[in-house]
């Protein structure tokens, strides 16, 4: 079981099933998955950057990616109907612990000029996303075989009813929040 599965398990849920008053087990917010995404942005190459994409996935994630087509043509964009725009990979039980484990401990402290992550990013459903500029904080990446450096949104979806019970899962699992923001201004 990963470590943070664990922490959750043992000693987070019963703290979080007593703070929220909920009567069982299954009320208690918990983590649903971790959606990545890697657009590649290029009109060009384009096939060259969603393999390139697809690759840097399939090692941060440690599964394989699914290559995202678009939906519909927009000539402002030269994006034509059934074009390779970018790969995801879906996270879930003991893949999405790991990454997250990773990501708390390894990646974010080498991100350059880090100062935590914003409290506007919560969509009202107890869902939070944010984005990296750069993949090589990734240990997994090696960068000297990286010839562009490309962006990485993350998408952690939670059970939470409410922007304030994600907040206190996510908080309570180690994410670097600011010490000085409130979840409401």
């Amino acid at each position: 079981m990963p470590r943070l599965q664990d922490l959750y398990t043992k000693e987070l849920r019963p703290g979080l099933m007593k703070d929220f008053g909920c009567a069982n087990i299954f009320q208690v917010p918990r983590l649903e998955k971790i959606v990545l995404n890697m657009g590649v942005g290029s009109k060009n190459q384009e096939d060259k950057k969603v393999i390139h994409a697809c690759e840097a996935l399939r090692f941060i994630a440690g599964q394989d990616p699914v290559v995202t087509k678009a939906r519909k043509s927009i000539a402002g964009f030269k994006l034509r109907e059934g074009m390779s725009i970018g790969a995801k990979v879906t996270l879930r039980k003991a893949r999405m612990y790991e990454f997250l484990d990773r990501l708390l401990t390894i990646a974010m402290p080498r991100i350059k000029d880090f100062r935590g992550l914003s409290l506007k990013s919560f969509d009202g459903c107890g869902n939070y996303a944010f984005g990296i500029r750069e993949h090589l904080v990734f240990p997994e990446i090696n960068q000297d075989k990286v010839d562009q450096v490309m962006g990485l949104d993350i998408v952690i979806v939670t059970t939470a009813s409410s922007n304030s019970q994600a907040f206190f899962l996510l908080k309570s699992l180690g994410f670097p929040f600011p010490h000085n923001q409130t979840l409401y201004k």
